[in-house]
């Protein structure tokens, strides 16, 4: 039996751990798999386009019908309503190479389905140098909260 203890189950110097966090155990997703060009990521799965003012009676063949034309889709996910059971107004479509994805986007954004104009683009994409979403921490005003007053006491003594 090992004796274990502490974080991490450092065994010998500081910087060395047995649980991979800090050496070069993660898996990488090759990008010379398609040459993407520009800001669009790929997932694990393949090159994702977001399509985003889908009406709300379109159905999968309706997706397919015009996505199909510009390569083999491996996937289609329809978001439904759980309540009225419509889409909610977006869809995501799946492709296998980056220029398949490239081709659907260039030509279905601006294009009319069930006549509501659709928006396409990548749905992973490289953020931008000045974008520092994720990098603010929370501070007192955005915590939320009542001004300091705990909800459903009043601040103010009550007179008997």
């Amino acid at each position: 039996a090992i004796k274990r203890k502490g974080r991490g189950f450092q065994s010998g110097g500081r910087n060395q751990r047995g649980d991979g966090v800090h050496s070069s155990a993660f898996d990488k997703l090759n990008s010379s798999d398609d040459s993407a060009s520009g800001r669009a990521l790929k997932s694990i799965e393949g090159w994702i386009v977001l399509i985003t003012g889908v009406h709300e009676e379109a159905t999968e063949e309706d997706i397919l019908d015009k996505f199909g034309e510009y390569g083999e889709v491996k996937n289609v996910h329809l978001n439904l309503d759980r309540r009225t059971g419509y889409v909610k107004g977006y869809v995501l479509v799946e492709y296998e190479k980056f220029s398949e994805a490239e081709d659907a986007i260039a030509a279905m954004n601006g294009a009319k389905l069930l006549d509501q104009t659709l928006t396409c683009d990548f749905a992973f994409v490289k953020p931008t140098n000045n974008d520092d979403r994720g990098r603010r921490g929370l501070t007192s005003r955005s915590r939320g909260g009542h001004g300091g007053r705990r909800s459903g006491r009043s601040s103010s003594p009550t007179r008997r």
